[in-house]
């Protein structure tokens, strides 16, 4: 057995939720280690839309722009019913709170490309072919296998499962994953597609359910997904491949779409179930879940890998504080308090909508092959409904307001404890820039927006370090600066005369004064930060 390797956290599971938690730690200066199993990553697309909020994060580790560069945010919903084909634009949606307007469809193979990339140049390699063989209950011994087979003994004073749906690390750690599976077999394919119009997102409503054309780059120009008509020997595994051949991608296409259009070329075709489980917590002792280790669900909304990732931003900045023995470990209690109920209610959105549109039932069916027809046209073109619907899946508005990370929240309808930071233009040296840009130095941000008070002098020469930022906004220019023309920004925070915000390193908000006083901030800050800052690693 191998001399043991020490490591603050080990991450097992190299895909985007476990890239993210990884890249996110490393930033912190965290040492950090990145063990898959698998011998190399992703070349399907599998995940392949990322929203808004996931850019946003993802802007935070400087790959944002890439991602977008590399992706395709596709302007136009075509959906078909019968010989109706009703368009209409996706993104019209008035989403003024954030840089990232759009859903960009771009494959996982793409992201966890650009994200080990993004590791590689902070001196972090993904460890390929490593098998987490066992972990201490206290997480502090783990056993790795690696690719010949010998073993390695590695002590972390933190494991991070981001190990998929059948979690070593959760099955480990003794956490039940709850839930059941769906009866449906689904069809999915990388390929190429004839006859379809390549600026659009395509739906083929069925009375079997729905049949959709995404469209990517690479490594095909459509993502096809289907559902296989019922049969009693359909029996794949949920995460396993089954075999499917492009005659009967033609022949679901062609009972869907007529025969105009023509299936060539699958650089990836395969059969699997779905399933809704989530795990009973989120943490034992010094494990954590995250990703599809702790929720799984069906892909209505694209709301899997999103949730991942947030996540692991959420645990992040949690872990790298209390490594660096600046914030108490009971800080990391609030990971499962804020992110257990997100994953609680994607699980219920996404089986509801699943249900609507792919259940069997003869009154489902019935209704999707007499009545979405006609009414459809007329639902599509309702753009309050269509907001509202992207609003809930761009996950722009999850919030956190039961944690005993953060103090208790007042009520009214203005961005307080909890939510999320809106980003809005504003203007830096000159430049126009995104609110969240402005304030993408990693800590915290203590905000001034509008006629408040500098902190007093004894706030600043608190031992806080490279971990608290103060920036002010104002619609007047001034050295130092963020400028608010026309206070926008301010009217969108809902800001009169001046408040103090003070911002979390995940980009919500941990206290908001309307008074202009300093009070709250302090008094979370001293709660919180209990130490100077040690050196990090680098």
């Amino acid at each position: 057995m191998s001399a043991t390797r020490d490591c603050e956290v080990l991450v097992v599971g190299a895909g985007p939720t476990g890239l993210t938690l990884a890249a996110s730690l490393r930033a912190y200066g965290i040492e950090v280690r990145i063990v898959d199993q698998c011998p190399d990553r992703v070349h399907e697309s599998r995940a392949l839309g990322v929203q808004p909020r996931s850019l946003e994060v993802l802007r935070g580790l400087g790959v944002a722009d890439e991602l977008v560069r590399r992706g395709n945010s596709a302007a136009r919903l075509q959906a078909h019913a019968g010989t109706r084909v009703t368009s209409v634009p996706m993104f019209d949606l008035g989403l003024d709170d954030t840089a990232y307007s759009f859903l960009l469809f771009l494959s996982q193979a793409e992201i966890e490309s650009v994200l080990g990339e993004h590791l590689a140049a902070q001196d972090v390699r993904v460890e390929r072919g490593v098998r987490l063989v066992s972990h201490a209950s206290d997480g502090s011994t783990c056993t790795l296998a690696r690719p010949d087979g010998s073993p390695e003994v590695v002590r972390a004073r933190y494991v991070a499962g981001c190990d998929g749906v059948h979690s070593t690390v959760r099955e480990q750690a003794g956490i039940r994953f709850t839930g059941a599976r769906y009866p449906q077999t689904f069809l999915l394919a990388d390929l190429e597609v004839d006859g379809l119009d390549p600026g659009s997102v395509h739906t083929f409503v069925t009375d079997r359910g729905p049949l959709l054309f995404f469209p990517l780059r690479h490594p095909a120009s459509w993502r096809l997904i289907g559902m296989r008509p019922a049969h009693p020997t359909a029996t794949t595994e949920s995460t396993g491949s089954g075999q499917v051949t492009l005659a009967e991608l033609q022949s679901l296409t062609d009972e869907a779409a007529g025969p105009r259009l023509r299936l060539h070329d699958p650089v990836w075709m395969t059969a699997f179930h779905l399933a809704h489980r989530q795990a009973e917590t989120y943490r034992s002792g010094r494990a954590f879940l995250a990703g599809d280790a702790a929720h799984v669900h069906s892909p209505v909304g694209a709301q899997g890998m999103n949730t991942g990732i947030q996540d692991a931003w959420n645990l992040a900045w949690k872990l790298a504080l209390v490594c660096r023995g600046v914030a108490p470990e009971s800080l990391l209690a609030s990971y499962d308090e804020e992110r257990r109920p997100v994953g609680q209610f994607v699980v219920r959105f996404t089986d509801r909508a699943f249900t609507v549109v792919a259940s069997t039932h003869p009154a489902l069916r019935l209704l999707r092959a007499h009545v979405v027809p006609r009414v459809m046209p007329a639902a599509v073109r309702l753009r309050p409904a269509r907001a509202a619907a992207f609003r809930t899946v761009s996950q722009l508005d999850v919030r956190y307001r039961q944690s005993s990370a953060l103090p208790a929240r007042r009520r009214g309808r203005r961005p307080g404890t909890g939510d999320r930071l809106p980003d809005v233009p504003v203007v830096r040296d000159g430049e126009r820039v995104w609110l969240h840009e402005a304030l993408s130095a990693l800590g915290f941000h203590l905000l001034l927006v509008g006629a408040v008070p500098d902190p007093p002098r004894r706030f600043l020469q608190h031992r806080y370090g490279d971990l608290l930022t103060v920036t002010r906004l104002d619609r007047r220019p001034a050295a130092g600066t963020l400028v608010d023309p026309g206070g926008v920004a301010a009217a969108r925070l809902r800001v009169r005369r001046g408040a103090v915000l003070l911002i979390r390193p995940d980009g919500h908000i941990a206290t908001r004064s309307d008074r202009g006083d300093h009070a709250a901030a302090q008094r979370y800050l001293a709660g919180w930060l209990t130490g100077a800052p040690r050196a990090t690693a680098d």
